[in-house]
């Protein structure tokens, strides 16, 4: 039984360091947002929440399972009024269950801005 206790001590700092590696702080979120990939020959569309977001990435709890790898197209809902922000490519990082991390590959100058404005007036109305 010790053993197994020492392993499971070792897998959770093991997953504590996979979240040190981000090279941005996520905000915890609550907004919609919805994903569209293919696999093999089927296209996947699927809804879902953000539960943390940053200028390079978010993490999400989806209705659609997606496999570490997968190319994703996302469209964010965020809070500001303005049609969603599309990211037109992103990639699966991490994914377990109904919860996956997307790290962005390409965001243009304006979508970028958006999201950085976004983010900062978050911040602001936090603090």
């Amino acid at each position: 039984m010790r053993q197994a206790r020492g392993t499971a001590k070792t897998e959770s700092h093991q997953s504590y360091r996979s979240i040190e590696r981000r090279r941005l702080l996520r905000k915890n979120v609550s907004l919609g947002l919805m994903y569209s990939g293919v696999s093999g020959e089927d296209v996947l569309i699927g809804d879902g929440t953000i539960v943390n977001l940053s200028e390079s990435g978010l993490g999400l709890r989806g209705d659609i399972p997606v496999p570490v790898g997968m190319e994703l197209t996302l469209f964010l809902y965020l809070s500001d009024g303005d049609e969603p922000l599309s990211i037109l490519e992103s990639t699966v990082v991490w994914s377990v269950g109904s919860l996956f991390g997307v790290v962005f590959n390409d965001l243009s100058l304006s979508d970028g801005e958006r999201l950085r404005s976004f983010l900062h007036t978050r911040s602001v109305g936090q603090a």
